[in-house]
C-alpha cells in the first residue's frame, strides 16, 4: 500500500493560470447544457437523443425515461435491460406531488436457504441461475406509462427495435465493459450467440444488432406488460430456468408486481433531498447528510483532506447501518425514520474523530462495488421530472440470456444473505437488498436537481459528493459532476458475510491533491488508485427565475446532456 504523497501527485498548478477553459473552471469537462423546453441526460448519447424526440413529439418526460431506457437496455446490455430491475422518483407537474415507484422483482417461490444448505454454499453464487430473481423493468415501464405517460408503450419502443434491428456503433467506455465480459458470456451458448457476433465482444466502433432483443420489444410493444410476465417471454425464461438448474416457475412471473412508494427525505441546508426507502440504500444518503450538517463542510475546503476525512468517517457509519437494517420492508419492520432523524444524526457525529480513521466500523464484503447500472434523468416542458436508474446488476448481471430472447438475467438475488437471523435473508418471493437509487431534491416546496450517480456502492458516496460540491461550494451542474471523487471500499455489506478488518481502503482519483493524500494517509486511511470505480452521474437542475434547464453529464461514462 502507498505511504508517500508522491504516488497521488496530481496535476501541475502553474501560479495565475485560469486553465484551459475560457470560463476558467478547473475542474469542469464541458459547458452545461441548457435549454428550455426540455432535457434528456444519461449515459449514451444515442439514447439520449431517443428520449429528447420523444419530448419533441409531445411526449412528457415519463414517456422520454422510458424510451431512452429501452434503448440503454439496446446499447449498454451489460449495465440494464429488461432482465433487470427499475427506480424512479416522479415529480408530477399537475398534481405538485411527488413519487417513487420500486420496481424490483422478488426471489422465486421455489428457492430458499435450505437449496444452498444441501449443496454446502455458504453464499448465494454471483452467477448463473441460483442468483436470480424476477426482472421488475417492464412492469416499471407500465407503472410509469399507465400513472403518468402521454404516448403508446410501443411508440416508446419503436426507435429501439429499429436500432436493434439495424444496429448502432458500439462506444469506447461500452466496449471495454464488453470486453471484461467475454470469458463468462462464451460459458453460455444463448449468451456468446446474442452478445459475443464472431465468438467476441464488439469493439469500439463496430456495428451491432440484436434481432433478438427487437423481438422481445416488439412483443411487449403489442401486448403490453404480460408479454413478459404472462405470455411468450415468462414461457421461454421459466422454460429455460427448468432446463438450466433454475427454480422460476410461471407463478413467480404472474404475480410479479411494482410498488408505488412514499420517498423521504431530509432537509439540508435550505434543500430537501429525496431518496426511495428500503429495499434500496438511499436513506444512507440521508443519513451521511445529516452527519455532515454538523460541521462546518465549506471552510475546510472543497476535496482536502479535512473534509474527505469527514466524508469517509460519515459513509462507515451510514454503512454499518445499511448492512444491519436495510431490507424487504414487507417481511421486517424497518426504523427507517429513525435512522434519518436529525437526532439519530447527532449520535452518529460523536463517534466520529476528526484526527483517525475508525478501524472498528465493520468492513466487509466488497462484491457492490462491482455493480453496473444505468441512470438517466429527464425533466420537460411542464416541469414533470424522471429521476430513473435500471440496472442488472454485476456487467451483464447473471452473465445468461435465457434462450433466444436477447438479454441477460439479473444476478440480484446474490445480494440476499443465508443467515437465518439476518433482516436481508432470503425467503420466497422476497426482494433482496438493492444498491441502485434515484435521487431528487426540492427547494420551497418545487423540484429543483433531478439527478443520480450510478455505481454499486458508490452511489450513496458519489450522491453526496455531488450535492457537497453543488450546495456547500456552489458549483454549476456540470462542474459538480466532474470534480474528482473518492470511494471508501470495506464496509460492510447486507449478506451477513464474515467482514474484514483494517476500516477498509479509499480510492481516490487523481484530480486529488497530494496535499489531501497526505492528509488523509496521516488520520490513518489506506489510499488506492481505482479506476472505473468513482460510478457515473447525470443531472438536470432548474432555474425557475429564468425558466431554463441546466444539463449534465460526465466524462467518466459515454454519455450525454441533450436538450430544446
Amino acid at each position: 500500500m502507498p505511504n508517500a504523497p508522491q504516488a497521488f501527485a496530481t496535476e501541475l498548478q502553474l501560479p495565475g493560470a485560469t486553465y484551459d477553459r475560457p470560463s476558467g473552471q478547473r475542474s469542469q469537462s464541458r459547458s452545461v447544457v441548457l435549454a428550455s423546453h426540455g432535457i434528456v441526460a444519461t449515459s449514451h448519447p444515442l439514447a439520449a437523443q431517443v428520449g429528447l424526440d420523444v419530448l419533441r413529439r409531445g411526449g412528457n418526460a415519463f414517456d422520454a425515461a422510458i424510451a431512452t431506457n429501452a434503448m440503454m437496455g439496446l446499447v449498454e446490455p451489460m449495465s440494464c435491460g429488461i432482465g433487470g430491475d427499475l427506480f424512479a422518483i416522479c415529480w408530477d407537474a399537475k398534481s405538485r406531488k411527488l413519487s417513487g415507484l420500486n420496481a424490483s422483482g422478488r426471489s422465486p417461490y421455489a428457492l430458499n436457504r435450505d437449496v444452498f444448505a444441501r449443496q454446502g454454499l455458504r453464499q448465494i453464487p454471483t452467477y448463473g441461475p441460483l442468483s436470480w430473481s424476477v426482472p421488475g423493468c417492464v412492469d416499471g415501464w407500465a407503472q410509469l406509462s399507465g400513472r403518468f405517460g402521454a404516448q403508446p408503450l410501443g411508440d416508446l419502443l419503436a426507435p429501439s427495435i429499429e436500432y436493434a434491428e439495424g444496429g448502432f456503433p458500439v462506444t469506447e467506455i461500452i466496449a471495454g465493459y464488453w470486453a471484461g465480459a467475454e470469458d463468462r458470456l462464451a460459458e453460455w451458448e444463448d449468451s456468446a450467440t446474442t452478445y459475443l457476433p464472431g465468438g467476441r465482444a464488439p469493439r469500439w466502433g463496430e456495428m451491432f444488432r440484436n434481432p433478438h432483443l427487437a423481438a422481445s420489444y416488439r412483443e411487449i410493444a403489442e401486448h403490453g406488460r404480460d408479454a413478459f410476465y404472462r405470455g411468450p417471454i415468462a414461457e421461454e425464461i421459466v422454460a429455460f430456468s427448468q432446463r438450466n438448474g433454475g427454480y422460476f416457475s410461471r407463478r413467480d412471473f404472474e404475480q410479479h408486481s411494482s410498488e408505488w412508494v412514499d420517498p423521504v427525505s431530509t432537509d439540508y441546508r435550505g434543500h430537501t433531498v429525496w431518496e426511495l426507502p428500503p429495499n434500496g440504500q438511499g436513506i444512507a444518503v440521508l443519513q451521511m447528510l445529516n452527519i455532515l450538517e454538523q460541521f462546518d463542510v465549506a471552510s475546510s475546503g472543497h476535496n482536502s483532506a479535512e473534509l474527505l476525512h469527514l466524508l469517509i468517517e460519515a459513509k462507515k457509519l451510514a454503512f454499518a447501518d445499511r448492512a444491519t437494517f436495510y431490507a424487504d420492508p414487507a417481511f421486517e419492520k424497518l426504523p427507517v425514520a429513525e435512522l434519518i432523524s436529525k437526532e439519530y444524526a447527532q449520535q452518529q457525529r460523536r463517534r466520529i474523530s476528526l484526527d483517525r480513521a475508525a478501524t472498528d466500523v465493520p468492513p466487509g464484503d466488497p462484491k457492490l462495488s462491482h455493480g453496473d447500472t444505468i441512470y438517466l434523468t429527464v425533466v420537460d416542458r411542464d416541469r414533470n421530472c424522471c429521476s430513473l436508474i435500471q440496472s442488472v446488476y454485476y456487467g451483464f448481471g447473471s452473465q445468461v440470456v435465457p434462450g433466444n430472447t436477447g438479454f441477460a438475467l439479473q444476478n440480484r438475488g446474490n445480494l440476499f444473505a443465508l443467515d437465518d437471523t439476518h433482516l436481508n435473508r432470503l425467503a420466497p418471493h422476497k426482494r433482496p437488498f438493492h444498491t441502485i437509487i434515484p435521487g431528487f431534491v426540492t427547494r420551497d416546496g418545487l423540484p429543483y436537481f433531478c439527478f443520480g450517480v450510478m455505481g454499486g456502492d458508490m452511489q450513496p458516496q458519489g450522491q453526496v459528493q455531488v450535492l457537497l460540491n453543488l450546495i456547500n461550494f456552489g458549483m454549476n451542474v456540470q462542474a459538480a459532476g466532474d470534480a474528482s471523487r473518492v470511494c471508501h471500499f470495506g464496509s460492510q455489506t447486507p449478506t451477513g458475510l464474515p467482514m474484514a478488518a483494517g476500516g477498509g481502503s479509499v480510492g481516490i482519483e487523481s484530480g486529488i491533491s497530494a496535499e489531501a493524500a497526505q492528509g488523509l494517509l496521516q488520520r490513518g486511511h489506506q489510499l488506492v488508485r481505482s479506476p472505473g470505480s468513482f460510478g457515473g452521474y447525470q443531472g438536470i437542475l432548474i432555474d425557475w427565475d429564468n425558466g431554463v434547464l441546466h444539463g449534465a453529464t460526465e466524462p467518466r461514462k459515454d454519455g450525454a446532456a441533450v436538450g430544446y
